[in-house]
């Protein structure tokens, strides 16, 4: 049996030809069988470098990432994604452009795009800002090809909005399905998505929003836990709903970390800011109120250090399932004793699981290849098959 038989198989079950030519924006916007593609492709990917085969589907163009916010983990993944496929990174330095000079997000999209074939953005700051940003770029891109001044459409990937991080979650799944045993095994999990304290503030909703958008869509039983004020966007939690419903799992709320714990066999404790915080920050960096965004920042620092009980700690993990669940994080972490004086989590906590925690980390750079290469191949299981055949090494030993 070939490298590639089993997930030409499982591609061949799933039905995915949407993606094609299309952008990866949200992860509700896809189906489920969009979601397994995803999966199932980032797998073969890793595969075939694990087998040190070349995966590469370009012989020359542009990977294009603009991120409006600091990344080292995404920044570098998106690198590795592209690098893998065969293209090269050019990363859009907004201060060191013509954007600094007033030129139109039309002009900019269509300028960088000649030879691009994904464009990969983190705009993740701003409520109601990111994810239209990345759709007036896409629309601006498919407009230049369909005028003929683009030969091809690229395509985009959202590596972070203010709404979702799909990258990230989609990563942290894939991660749950091999600690699990598959994707079916997810089913009736419990994963606790809560708050946990920071001493820094302005973190943003789109980590807890992306994992209960999407670990909802496979059954799961998905808790929201956080003080009373750190609310998520109203809409994402009704998208949980309905997620739960549909695939026969649960979407809970609760004001009690210790609830959230309880019996978990998934853990993401994780620092955000209040929605109504995120919204207000928004309206002040629009009128470039300086003195007002250094109020709020006193004023989410001292609500923040209210709430320093909400840490993961060797106790609470106790009270998981067996006292073994699965502590997820997107990392960099907030560790106490280590990164600040008090944090997310106990330093113990984190030793223990630092193996595991790179080893979700190291799924994301294959999960964005897996959408760039959904987006760019018509016929993916000929070209996946194609690509074992030829045997390219990828590193000649």
């Amino acid at each position: 049996m070939g490298l590639m038989d089993k997930y030409v198989e499982m591609l061949d079950g799933l039905k995915f030809e949407d993606m094609y030519n299309n952008d990866f924006l949200l992860t509700w916007e896809k189906s489920e069988d969009e979601l397994k593609a995803v999966f199932t492709v980032a797998e073969a990917l890793r595969e075939l470098r694990k087998n040190n085969i070349s995966p590469k589907i370009f012989d020359s163009g542009l990977g294009i990432s603009l991120f409006r916010d600091n990344s080292t983990r995404t920044r570098f993944s998106f690198a590795s994604a592209c690098n893998l496929l065969g293209l090269e990174v050019q990363d859009l330095d907004e201060g060191k452009s013509q954007i600094a000079h007033g030129e139109t997000v039309r002009e900019t999209a269509n300028m960088i795009s000649f030879m691009a074939d994904i464009i990969g953005i983190r705009d993740d700051m701003y409520i109601g800002k990111g994810n239209t940003y990345m759709r007036e770029v896409s629309s601006a891109v498919r407009e230049g090809h369909e005028e003929g001044c683009l030969e091809q459409t690229p395509t985009l990937v959202n590596l972070q909005c203010d709404i979702d991080h799909p990258t990230q979650v989609m990563a942290d799944a894939l991660h749950l399905i091999n600690e699990f045993g598959g994707i079916e095994n997810l089913k009736g999990k419990k994963v606790a998505m809560t708050w946990a304290y920071s001493p820094s503030y302005g973190k943003p909703l789109s980590v807890p929003q992306g994992v209960i958008g999407l670990l909802t869509r496979f059954g799961m039983d998905v808790v929201l836990a956080h003080p009373e004020g750190y609310e998520v966007m109203e809409e994402v939690e009704e998208i949980a709903k309905k997620n739960a419903k549909e695939s026969g799992g649960s979407f809970t709320k609760t004001n009690s970390m210790a609830e959230a714990f309880k019996d978990a066999d998934v853990v993401y404790p994780k620092s955000w800011a209040p929605f109504s915080a995120m919204e207000k920050r928004t309206d002040l960096y629009a009128k470039g109120d300086t003195e007002g965004i250094n109020q709020l920042e006193k004023e989410l620092l001292a609500q923040n250090a209210n709430y320093k009980d909400w840490e993961c700690t060797e106790e609470l993990m106790k009270t998981t399932k067996d006292g073994k669940a699965i502590y997820l994080h997107c990392l960099p972490a907030d560790i106490t004793g280590v990164s600040c004086e008090e944090g997310e989590v106990e330093a113990s906590v984190f030793d223990r699981y630092r193996k595991s925690l790179y080893k979700e980390a190291s799924f994301k750079p294959y999960v964005i290849a897996a959408m760039i290469f959904l987006s760019k191949i018509k016929n993916p299981q000929e070209t996946l098959k194609n690509l074992e055949e030829k045997g390219k090494e990828r590193q000649t030993k």
